[in-house]
């Protein structure tokens, strides 16, 4: 569970540093502009980055049914090649998806060259001169193998999950169960309401100023609340804010 955390650490990190430095230059610094391979770089590593972190989520779910359904043998079960096969599998997926998306999107040609949006694809297909409905229809399968195929593993291991934790007879095994996956599930919550509402959509309703805010909560909210959700799970780390909560309100 702590190697797959980390992963997801260093994927949040990594996602972050794709979208916020050319955020915050445009903001104190004033530039306004990015050259068009900087476009396509900064829209490869964060499809990359972003279905990467897709399918770890997916493969965190799977970790917890196999502690949770089998805690005996779930060391001999999960060993250090399992991991890294599954860490493996979310890099090649990411690489694949962000090659495609990236070649076929800035292989077409532009009418446009102002975007008021960092270099994603829904606003990108506003620019294009050519037929988009190909690229469109292109986006959403993607999305759906993408976004949604690892959306329902994370489905199928919680309801495997459930009739787990359900079958057993104590209430505190049952407590402790549910405690180990309520992190993830949230977690897993706040990144694809927002990200499957921003790629299952076709150009047709896509509306900029709406769309820049559900970016802004995949790209950088949920990444730095991820951190602070699962150290809620630590009890010295919820000791310590109870701590300080009662200094603030007696003070």
């Amino acid at each position: 569970m702590y190697f797959l955390l980390s992963q997801l650490s260093f994927l949040d990190i990594c996602y972050l540093s794709v979208i916020v430095p050319k955020i915050l230059e445009n903001l104190i610094v004033g530039t306004i502009g990015i050259s068009k391979k900087g476009c396509a770089m900064q829209m490869f590593f964060f499809l990359f980055f972003g279905v990467a972190e897709c399918f770890l989520l997916a493969a965190m779910s799977f970790d917890r049914y196999m502690a949770i359904r089998y805690p005996l043998h779930y060391a001999v079960i999960m060993k250090s090649r399992v991991y890294k096969s599954l860490v493996a599998g979310t890099y090649v997926c990411g690489t694949a998806v962000g090659l495609v998306h990236t070649i076929i999107t800035f292989s077409l040609p532009f009418c446009g060259l102002t975007i008021n949006h960092f270099c994603e694809i829904q606003p990108l297909l506003e620019l294009l001169c050519a037929n988009t409905s190909p690229t469109e229809i292109q986006v959403i399968v993607v999305a759906v193998l993408a976004v949604v195929g690892p959306f329902l593993l994370i489905i199928y291991s919680y309801i495997r999950i459930i009739f787990t934790i359900l079958e057993k007879s104590s209430a505190e095994s049952q407590q402790k169960a549910f405690s180990t996956s309520s992190s993830h599930l949230l977690v897993v919550t706040l990144f694809y309401g927002t990200a499957s509402s921003m790629y299952l959509q076709p150009k047709s309703s896509y509306s900029a100023s709406v769309d820049k805010l559900l970016s802004l909560s995949y790209t950088v909210v949920t990444p730095l609340l991820n951190p602070i959700i699962y150290s809620l799970r630590n009890e010295e780390v919820k000791g310590a804010l109870r701590k300080r909560w009662r200094k603030i309100i007696f003070a």
